[in-house]
């Protein structure tokens, strides 16, 4: 199966490895790519001594080229959204690493469950309001830094008619609605995909599958938890 891959670089590349272990064939379209800014994170982390709050592993990178500035902050709680952000964190140093199995308003939760406050969100641009709200819900304390931007990468029309040279893809994969609505933003790439194409559009969440538009609406499919491994069990 050709599979359409839409995230960024750095993390296309492994689910391209995810995609190739299961014998698909990954195609890579980059729609977003990172904009770091460790400073503001070392500057927040600096300011606050409480637990840290993770919703993308993109966060986890941030904080990752702060070497020796990092060290101190290693034994702070943090928290993190799946599995995967988890993992990083810990390969990273961080000793006391819990990970929600949701979205971010279940990461919310979790972190009321455990009683922390005076939280540090290390965050992006743009990003769901999800989490935040329901950490005011729960009157749980927090301050955000903004450590890193996603920019639209619009891609070329020589670079798209590259990826359809072999035909049209079988599947696409979405993980953010931002990627989405970038994807179908672009005429080149929503004329790829006429009303009637039997290309199922992956998304990793309902908030993403909003930014299909109505007319492909039959072939969506919504992972059934937040994660690219439920995400790739659609395949």
């Amino acid at each position: 199966m050709r599979v359409l891959v839409t995230r960024p670089t750095h993390s296309a590349t492994r689910t391209a490895q995810r995609l190739r272990d299961m014998g698909h064939e990954p195609l890579l379209l980059p729609l977003r790519q990172p904009v770091h800014d460790s400073a503001a994170a070392a500057a927040a982390l600096a300011a606050t001594s409480g637990a840290i709050a993770v919703t993308s592993a993109e966060a986890i990178r941030v904080v990752s080229a702060l070497g020796e500035q990092l060290h101190p902050h290693l034994g702070r709680p943090l928290f993190a959204v799946g599995e995967t952000t988890a993992e990083e964190a810990k390969s990273l140093g961080f000793r006391s690493v819990a990970a929600s199995q949701g979205n971010g308003r279940d990461l919310a939760d979790l972190i009321a469950a455990q009683g922390a406050d005076g939280l540090l969100y290390l965050a992006g641009m743009p990003r769901a309001e999800t989490f935040e709200a329901r950490l005011g819900e729960l009157g749980i304390r927090f301050s955000v830094a903004e450590c890193y931007r996603m920019q639209p990468a619009a891609p070329g029309p020589a670079e798209i008619e590259a990826i359809f040279a072999g035909g049209r893809p079988d599947a696409v994969l979405f993980y953010s609605r931002q990627t989405a609505e970038d994807f179908f933003r672009l005429e080149q790439l929503r004329s790829a995909l006429p009303e009637g194409a039997a290309i199922r559009l992956l998304c990793l969440s309902e908030a993403v599958a909003d930014a299909i538009p109505p007319v492909l609406k039959k072939t969506v499919a919504v992972a059934p938890m937040p994660d690219e491994i439920s995400l790739l069990s659609l395949l």
